[in-house]
C-alpha cells in the first residue's frame, strides 16, 4: 500500500491525499483563489455532527487531467464552509469495512472502469493465486460499498463516475446508467437547464431557474439509465445546444445531467459536469456540488423521490 501524505490546503482541516500520478496531475495556477470566490461563505445546512467525505478517484481507464482540480475543490468546500472533512485517497483499502465505517459519504470523482481491481497491466503480472485474491477483494469491496450506501450513508458521483464498474450491475442501477459516449466534447459550447418545476429545489436553487452556458464535455448514458426513476435536477437544453454532432445515439433527447435518489436507506447524488478544470470554480456548479454533498450526508433536507 502507498504511503499516505497528510496535507492541509487552507489550514482548516487535515486531509489524507494519495495521488496515483501526481507528476501528471497539476491543477492550473490560482485555483484556490478562484474557488474561494465561488464557494459560499457558510454551509447550506448545519452538520448534525462532524462529517467526513471519502474522495476516491482511482482509474483503470481514462484518467481526467481535472482530477487534481476536483480534489482541491472538494477539500476546499469542506474546509471553507465547515460542512465536512475531505479524505482524499485512491487506495481501495479505504473500502475495507474497518476503514469505510468512518465516513458519512463516498465521492467517486472521475473514476473509471473496475476501480477495486489492479490496473489491467498490473493484473497481467500476477500469479494465478494473486489474481484470485484480487478478484475476491474486488467482490468484498463492492459488497462493502453497496452495504454502506443501503444502510443509510451517502454516495456522490461526479462526471466519469458513470464510466465505472461496468461489471457490477448493482452499481449501474444505483447510479442510474453507464457512459455511452460524449458527442459534446470538452471544447463544445453547451447549455444546461434546471429541470422544469425544480427551480426552487434546494439542490438546484443556486441556478435561480436560469440556464448556465459554458464549454464542457457532456455524457450520454445507456441502460440502466432511466430519468423517470430518479429525481431529475439538471438536463442538457437540447433547444440551445448543437444537436447535429456525430455520435448522438439517443433519439429521445433525454440527456440528464444531475439527479438525486434514495437507494434503500441511503442517498445518491450524481452530476455529470466535471470534465474541464473551469467547472470546479464555476459558482453555480460549485454550490450545486456542495448542496448535493450536504444532502447525501443527510444534513440538507430536500424532497427527493
Amino acid at each position: 500500500m502507498k504511503a499516505s501524505i497528510p496535507c492541509v490546503l487552507t489550514g482548516a482541516a487535515a486531509i489524507l491525499m494519495v495521488a496515483q500520478n501526481p507528476a501528471a496531475e497539476q491543477a492550473p495556477p490560482g485555483v484556490v483563489e478562484k474557488m474561494a470566490a465561488a464557494i459560499p461563505p457558510k454551509p447550506y445546512a448545519t452538520p448534525q455532527k462532524p462529517r467526513k467525505l471519502l474522495v476516491f478517484s482511482k482509474t483503470n481507464g481514462f484518467r481526467h487531467a481535472s482530477i487534481a482540480t476536483g480534489k482541491i475543490l472538494l477539500a476546499e468546500l469542506g474546509n471553507m464552509t465547515g460542512a465536512f472533512e475531505a479524505v482524499i485517497s485512491d487506495e481501495p483499502d479505504q473500502f475495507e469495512s474497518a476503514n469505510l465505517d468512518q465516513y458519512d459519504a463516498v465521492c467517486f470523482l472521475n473514476t473509471t472502469q473496475s476501480v477495486f481491481l489492479p490496473h489491467p497491466k498490473e493484473m497481467e503480472k500476477l500469479t494465478a493465486e494473486e489474481k484470485q485474491a484480487a478478484r475476491e477483494r474486488d467482490a468484498r469491496l463492492k459488497e462493502n460499498l453497496m452495504g454502506f450506501v443501503k444502510s443509510g450513508r451517502g454516495f456522490v458521483g461526479i462526471h466519469a463516475a458513470t464510466d465505472t464498474c461496468y461489471d457490477w450491475p448493482a452499481y449501474g442501477r444505483m447510479i442510474n446508467g453507464y457512459f455511452d459516449g460524449h458527442p459534446w466534447t470538452a471544447g463544445t459550447q453547451v447549455s444546461v437547464k434546471v429541470e422544469p418545476g425544480q427551480e426552487a429545489h434546494p439542490l438546484v436553487a443556486m441556478f435561480e431557474g436560469r440556464n448556465v452556458e459554458f464549454k464542457e464535455e457532456i455524457h450520454q448514458l445507456k441502460d440502466p439509465y432511466d430519468s423517470k426513476a430518479v429525481h431529475m435536477l439538471l438536463r442538457l437544453d437540447t433547444e440551445k445546444t448543437d444537436m447535429t454532432l456525430p455520435g448522438i445515439k439517443r433519439t429521445d433527447k433525454d440527456f440528464g445531467i444531475a439527479w438525486a435518489r434514495y437507494w434503500e436507506k441511503g442517498r445518491v447524488f450524481y452530476c455529470s459536469l466535471g470534465h474541464n478544470h473551469e467547472i470546479y470554480w464555476h459558482p453555480q456548479v460549485v454550490r450545486h456540488y456542495l448542496a448535493g454533498i450536504h444532502w447525501a450526508m443527510g444534513d440538507l433536507k430536500a424532497e427527493v423521490k
